[in-house]
């Protein structure tokens, strides 16, 4: 059969799933598996006619969301915040893996600049960061603590003002990909630029790995989490510019209930993250470096593990169950 027949024969079918499955008429939990059968015989027939056409990527994605659907209608006794965290974000970061695969990239090269610029121009640094900073970081340095600006204030002070800053910058991040990308990479430029030229300033001084040791303690779970919040911001963008086979409008509200998901789910790294930076951080030059160490691996391997591998997991799951995310 004519890919152009196949479409004409099942539209009407497929128009049906888009209105249960956005909220245009209700379904419940059988009429939606029923309807979800159909929608996988026609994916495998689509995947195995049209392998590279869009008609595969519009089933794809029908089938992802449909069984979301029947699988959160169902689950009486699943608590919600579980299945959130378990299933609903990894799927979706599997979904949009390859924007956070931009954002990874981006970070990178971005930070590179920092790095690049701080080496080869000597007031580069007192740029980016302020006369004020420099002048009192050389100061910790000669006095043997080149983090002892983390020392400032008193643990819950610096916890709530660190935390409360880190979630506004990584909101911006997010929501401003609503300008097509362009405000995701421009909060992300400023913050790179400042996280290359800052370590680069502290490797000059002969006290890389000492900042290491105390920046890092919570700067994994932070910095991390920012890329993440740019990659969903980039798809929040993406999700205008590409609509594929959906309205504009309906690509970006389609977007934007996906990618806030993703972008909420980096609130309890960056809560971590505030805590360790109020509460342990300050303490980095005098614990045993096999613990500030620890922890930095500790911290990066958990959310490493989440963002990056677990997502893989549960789609491999979801694929022996002939569902198959984008």
């Amino acid at each position: 059969m004519r890919e152009v027949a196949f479409i004409k024969q099942n539209k009407e079918k497929w128009l049906e799933f888009e209105q249960a499955i956005f909220g245009k008429s209700k379904k419940n939990p059988d009429e939606l598996a029923s309807l979800y059968i159909h929608l996988v015989n026609d994916l495998a027939y689509a995947q195995t006619y049209y392998a590279k056409s869009k008609t595969v990527v519009y089933l794809n994605h029908l089938a992802s969301q449909t069984y979301q659907k029947i699988y959160k209608t169902k689950r009486e006794d699943t608590n919600r915040l579980v299945y959130f965290f378990k299933t609903e974000v990894p799927l979706l970061v599997y979904e949009y893996r390859r924007y956070i695969l931009y954002a990874f990239i981006i970070f990178i090269l971005l930070t590179s600049i920092g790095v690049v610029s701080a080496k080869n121009d000597d007031s580069f640094v007192r740029v980016i960061l302020g006369d004020h900073y420099v002048n009192m970081t050389l100061e910790n340095i000669k006095d043997g603590n080149p983090v002892a600006v983390y020392k400032s204030g008193s643990n819950w002070g610096s916890f709530v003002g660190i935390t409360l800053n880190n979630l506004k910058v990584g909101a911006l991040s997010y929501l401003f990909g609503i300008f097509l990308g362009i405000g995701t990479f421009w909060v992300l430029l400023q913050n790179c630029i400042m996280l290359g030229s800052f370590q680069t300033f502290f490797y000059q001084q002969g006290v890389f790995w000492e900042s290491v040791r105390g920046i890092w303690i919570h700067g994994s779970m932070e910095i991390f989490a920012m890329v993440i919040e740019a990659g969903a911001g980039f798809a929040l963008g993406a999700s205008i510019l590409f609509p594929k086979t959906f309205s504009r409008f309906n690509s970006f509200k389609i977007g934007f209930k996906n990618t806030f998901k993703i972008f909420l789910s980096t609130m309890p790294f960056t809560l971590i993250a505030g805590f360790l930076e109020g509460f342990i951080t300050r303490y980095s030059i005098d614990m045993p470096k096999v613990l500030s160490v620890g922890i930095i691996l500790t911290t990066l391997g958990i959310i490493s593990f989440y963002y990056l591998i677990y997502p893989f997991i549960v789609n491999k799951k979801l694929k022996a169950k002939n569902v198959s995310i984008i």
